[in-house]
């Protein structure tokens, strides 16, 4: 039930959750950021705008604009004035200019992180880990930068050939909601490094750090249209995809948008990178440390409210040891903490959205009516504070006695439902992990490190992890099989998917002409 609170009450609340944010001004500002500066889209009616809520509170914080034709006309000529000056520069320089960007963000931290909770409801401490990991990614790449080179290759007679890596043009960005300053990162950074300027459009969810780290890159160095931001909803995603002036497409989402989105950029042939959905499995094997692997099986299901794209909800644990492994995740799960996302010691913020949360708790309602056992949580949680009365809050859910058939077992939640199934032997439970249409990620628990390399080396997936979860490590390239993606982010391979290869062979001698 909702809380009603005086007039009174209400604005010291406000004051205070929006004092402890320190990001009121970042809300009020214009969202749109081209040609170096922030933009605010001009003469549109009331129907090409959407609500900019706290998941948090509940709160529309304001109406953000839709960026329609004109908007993604001026970012892409934005970009590509930029382009030829920004490509020409060394890979050294460029790489100055990511690294100070590095300095800028890890300077900015909290008010970074801060503003990253008002956009996501996420807890703080998880959002200072998400941005401090951005700024080591963006120091990676700028590091990277002075080693994107060619090759050459010595041929008989003294000729010679060489290679040269070049730019590819214009990249579009689209992000996620779930790490909204991750994926711009992640995405901005190795393209700028290998030369490319970039039109970034976030999340509606979550538009505004995006435009922050515009003004990072800027203060850094980065040459205006360099990189640019352009707000909005499908509508704009599809006008970025299908522009002629974008040389590549990089897009974080959902395996419908994806197939969506290659489909728009095949009229073009333009390159694409996509990251999709996961259904990942996570094996137990009853050698394994439980404690241990207890704890990783929570980073596998509830970091960031369970809305984690390589997420292990797959819990498969051999049979032996399945009821101990059940009584110690209820036992951790049980101390979690739900609530406001700015307090310290908050372990579960707030789901991203109202139709968020319904859908989470109707894979949860669907789940108990196929058989499994709802053996902790899966419901929504009231919080005391009135001023978060308005907010998304969701249990952890653990679910036992699940099926490989049930809907829950197979399709993506997106939230913090775990669904625990028990196995026999390892050739059982490795063909039952990929017996599925996704393969973003994986993990096993065992203390047999040959089983463990086997396990590894037989699922279908880009991102194993051994004793572990959920971790990406800067300069691991991260990525999935099957209908989870193409192509790689944050490791050097990653250069590959934002450069092209240029060979030129030089003759040194007569031509041999049979003619």
């Amino acid at each position: 039930m909702r809380l009603r609170v005086s007039g009174q009450i209400y604005t010291c609340l406000r004051r205070r959750y929006t004092t402890v944010t320190g990001s009121a001004a970042q809300v009020q500002q214009p969202l749109n950021y081209v040609n170096g500066q922030r933009d605010q889209p001009q003469g549109r009616d009331q129907a090409s705008r959407f609500d900019l809520i706290n998941p948090a509170t509940g709160e529309v914080l304001r109406q953000v604009q839709n960026s329609g034709v004109e908007e993604v006309d001026g970012a892409i000529r934005a970009a590509q004035q930029a382009l030829p000056s920004w490509s020409r520069q060394s890979g050294f320089d460029r790489g100055q200019v990511l690294r100070k960007a590095a300095q800028l963000i890890r300077e900015r931290c909290e008010e970074l992180a801060r503003t990253e909770v008002l956009d996501t409801g996420k807890p703080i401490w998880e959002a200072r880990y998400d941005i401090q990991g951005c700024a080591d990614t963006i120091d990676y790449y700028g590091g990277l930068a002075a080693a994107i080179t060619g090759e050459f290759t010595q041929l008989a007679g003294g000729s010679f050939a060489y290679t040269i890596r070049e730019a590819l043009g214009v990249v579009g960005a689209i992000g996620a909601w779930n790490y909204p300053f991750q994926m711009a990162a992640w995405k901005s950074s190795p393209a700028l490094a290998c030369g490319n300027t970039v039109v970034f459009k976030p999340s509606p969810f979550t538009p505004l750090t995006a435009v922050m780290l515009g003004e990072i890159y800027r203060e850094a160095g980065l040459l205006d249209g360099g990189y640019n931001v352009i707000q909005g909803e499908g509508e704009t995603g599809q006008l970025l995809c299908r522009h002629p002036g974008v040389a590549k497409m990089s897009f974080t989402g959902s395996v419908p948008t994806g197939s969506r989105i290659m489909e728009a950029c095949a009229q073009d042939i333009k390159y694409v990178t996509l990251e999709l959905g996961g259904k990942s499995p996570l094996i137990i094997f009853s050698d394994a440390d439980i404690d241990n692997a207890v704890k990783g099986a929570m980073l596998a299901n509830f970091s960031n409210q369970g809305q984690v794209c390589s997420n292990g909800t797959r819990v498969f644990v051999q049979k032996d040891v399945a009821q101990q492994f059940l009584e110690k995740l209820v036992e951790r799960t049980r101390k979690m903490k739900i609530g406001d996302p700015n307090a310290e010691d908050t372990t579960v913020g707030a789901t991203i959205s109202s139709s968020q949360a319904d859908k989470v708790m109707a894979y949860v309602e669907g789940a108990k009516k196929e058989g499994a056992t709802v053996v902790y949580g899966g419901e929504r949680v009231s919080v005391s504070d009135p001023w978060l009365a308005g907010g998304h809050y969701l249990s952890p859910c653990i679910l036992a006695d699940c099926h490989d058939d049930m809907t829950v077992v197979r399709e993506e939640v997106f939230g913090s439902v775990m669904s625990v199934l028990t196995f026999d032997t390892e050739e059982e439970v490795l063909r039952r992990a990929n017996d599925t249409e996704f393969g973003l990620a994986g993990g096993v628990f065992t203390r047999d490190l040959s089983r463990a390399h086997r396990v590894a080396a037989g699922m279908e997936a880009g991102s194993l992890y051994v004793n572990n979860y959920n971790i990406y490590p800067v300069g691991v390239p991260f990525g999935g099989y099957k209908k989870s993606g193409i192509g790689r982010e944050n490791g050097r391979d990653t250069l590959d998917y934002y450069s092209q290869i240029k060979s030129v062979y030089v003759e040194m001698n007569d031509v041999d002409c049979p003619y």
